[in-house]
């Protein structure tokens, strides 16, 4: 009798242990929301718009060192990502290549596009040029419509993203006045570029790119390209040629050769470490491009 007592004993605590495990599974510790962005300008515009928000989880899709997402492919481990995800905050504007796969395979998934009704400049190839956030005044806008997508997919934090946006952009504002202000003087406006990342950049600042040194990031231009740069260079007797950091600087350092420019790195903010705590990442990006442009221009 003891011994039967005791097993069925035993059995209900089995039981009991077996349901309270399988109830934590079914239960998992996660965040209430889950957004994940297509890659790291992305990422700083939405970790700010969700700063502190309990409940709500930033991730960002792809690797520190990818770059621009022009021709990038879906991995197996993007797939399994996306699949979490509550909505995911795109670039837009052609940016992102794969975004027919994705509605594919995720067809209640919720897209924020940061690029919504703003204006796009075209490239040298007639499409739209999709580097809207390396304006800042551009940035501004992207931290206003990933808010406002936001706020209507996820109405239990509206309010919040709200404040936080305003309070981002209100950083901006002065970063974009603070560099609007040490670059009028500036009376040399030509630049050249590594590739076409910064028309935006150069429209909001009143500069004027004379050439691109690759029109395709990692094409290298082919020596009849090279030599018609070089000639641009010795002709209007620019000083500096802006390469990325992104990318390897090769034909840029022959025109430096031909032509005695020197190179400088500006960065397009597309890069980094998707870290938590990289609010100001965007704002520390372009102070530095600010001060690589004051000593190359002036």
């Amino acid at each position: 009798m003891k011994k039967t007592l005791g097993l069925a004993l035993s059995l209900l605590l089995f039981s009991t242990l077996l349901l309270s495990s399988c109830a934590g599974r079914d239960t998992p510790n996660k965040a209430q929301y889950t957004i994940l962005t297509s890659f790291y300008p992305m990422y700083i515009a939405t970790i700010n718009v969700a700063r502190d928000i309990e409940g709500v989880e930033v991730l960002n899709m792809t690797k520190p060192q990818t770059g621009c997402l022009h021709d990038y492919q879906l991995t197996p481990q993007d797939l399994k990502v996306l699949e979490q995800a509550d909505a995911f905050v795109i670039n837009g504007a052609g940016m992102e290549s794969f975004m027919s796969d994705v509605i594919k395979q995720q067809a209640n998934l919720k897209i924020i596009e940061a690029s919504q009704g703003i204006p796009l400049l075209k490239d040298a190839g007639g499409e739209d040029n999709p580097h809207v956030w390396v304006s800042i005044t551009n940035a501004i806008k992207q931290v206003d419509n990933i808010a406002k997508q936001l706020s209507l997919a996820d109405p239990v934090h509206a309010d919040l993203y709200d404040q936080n946006a305003k309070a981002y952009t209100q950083k901006l504002e002065i970063l974009k006045d603070k560099m609007h202000q040490e670059l009028s003087g500036i009376k040399n406006k030509d630049i050249i570029t590594f590739h076409e990342a910064f028309p935006y950049f150069a429209q909001e600042f009143g500069l004027n790119i004379a050439s691109v040194i690759e029109r395709d990031p990692g094409t290298a231009p082919s020596p009849k390209e090279l030599e018609a740069i070089i000639a641009i260079v010795k002709k209007s007797g620019i000083k500096a040629l802006f390469v990325e950091p992104q990318y390897p600087a090769k034909a840029a350092e022959t025109i430096s050769q031909e032509t005695g420019a020197t190179l400088y790195d500006l960065d397009p903010a597309v890069t980094g470490n998707a870290r938590a705590d990289g609010y100001d990442d965007y704002i520390e990006i372009m102070n530095q491009n600010l001060t690589v442009l004051k000593e190359a221009l002036q």
